[in-house]
């Protein structure tokens, strides 16, 4: 059965997304999308196939696409000789995942008369220093559009950075609603394992409770992901086809991953972002922790804490308390 709340939701933010979008995607313009994420956090491939869903619905597919690591200025001039230039959006915009940062001013370096758009980004920076070499980047650039997912990032953006800002929900959300596979446990805590995390957790005081994360994964069936999807371009004869089936063979693999792990919670305690995100799509109860700089409140703030699927909890204790209760009324009905 379909969650309504999250229905509802999700129609929303769709609407908001397009709205921020509609005029940067245009027919008659190829456009390229930079900094695709081959990690292993379900979350950030998630993003991804939300932005490819956008651009899908919009008629278009990206004539050029990479990884932080083997970016080819000419040929993505090459593929596409006008038209936007997306970086792929997250919540690494600052100085706590440095090398994104590095990579989005350089992209900046290194075309000044191209569009350039950014995804939307949480901002979040713990040096001054860098915050003014971003502005300067920025400055110099001059054709900079910034989505960012909450209130409080917009607010800073306008007042340091010299560019186009605006609000906008995570391209997640056009994936659109996800059907769940069944749950086993009552209760599934999914909390940072990271730089994100807000401390350690004592799982001696929480014996028969899973606690998870989701940056772990096999390699060897990403490998056979990637290849798979290679192979389904080889018909095209297009490289730049190959490459792009490629890597969204990954970010499904890593997609249905996350869904297949969070799904075996008939209620789940997180504060992970892209687990309340995904809660969302599945129609599952969540308590939801923040992370370590505010990022999961600000988000909510701005668009997703007003359904009966989320509870914003003030301690863990407190998050698997309501959890519990929402689970035992899953398994009453």
């Amino acid at each position: 059965m379909r969650s309504q709340p999250s229905l509802a939701l999700i129609a929303k933010m769709k609407g908001m997304i397009d709205d921020c979008l509609k005029d940067h995607v245009r027919e008659d313009e190829p456009l390229a999308i930079l900094d695709f994420p081959d990690i292993r956090n379900c979350g950030d491939s998630a993003i991804w196939l939300g932005e490819m869903a956008y651009l899908a619905s919009r008629g278009k597919r990206p004539a050029y696409v990479s990884r932080m690591r083997d970016l080819s200025p000419d040929a993505l001039e090459r593929a596409v000789p006008e038209g936007p230039i997306f970086i792929h959006g997250g919540g690494n915009f600052g100085d706590l995942w440095v090398s994104h940062q590095d990579f989005r001013e350089q992209v900046l370096e290194r075309f000044p008369h191209r569009r350039v758009i950014q995804f939307p980004q949480s901002i979040h920076y713990r040096s001054e220093q860098r915050v003014e070499q971003t502005a300067r980047a920025i400055g110099r650039h001059r054709n900079f559009l910034l989505l960012v997912r909450d209130e409080e990032s917009r607010d800073f953006a306008r007042k340091r950075f010299d560019c186009e800002v605006r609000l906008c929900p995570d391209m997640a959300f056009w994936i659109g609603m996800v059907e769940p596979n069944a749950a086993e446990f009552p209760v599934l805590a999914m909390l940072r394992a990271d730089l994100e995390k807000t401390g350690e957790v004592d799982r001696s005081l929480y014996p028969g409770l899973p606690i998870e994360d989701w940056i772990t994964e096999s390699r060897r069936r990403v490998r056979v992901s990637k290849a798979a999807g290679a192979a389904s371009a080889l018909l095209a004869l297009k490289p730049a086809e190959m490459r792009l089936r490629k890597l969204d063979a990954a970010a499904h693999n890593r997609f249905r991953r996350g869904i297949r792990q969070i799904s075996r919670g008939r209620a789940i305690v997180t504060d992970r972002l892209h687990v309340h995100i995904c809660s969302l799509l599945i129609g599952r109860p969540h308590a939801v922790l923040d992370n370590s700089y505010g990022k999961i409140a600000r988000f909510m703030a701005a668009f997703s804490g007003g359904t009966e699927l989320t509870y914003r909890a003030s301690s863990l204790d407190n998050g698997l308390e309501w959890a519990a209760g929402r689970a035992g009324m899953a398994l009453a009905a």
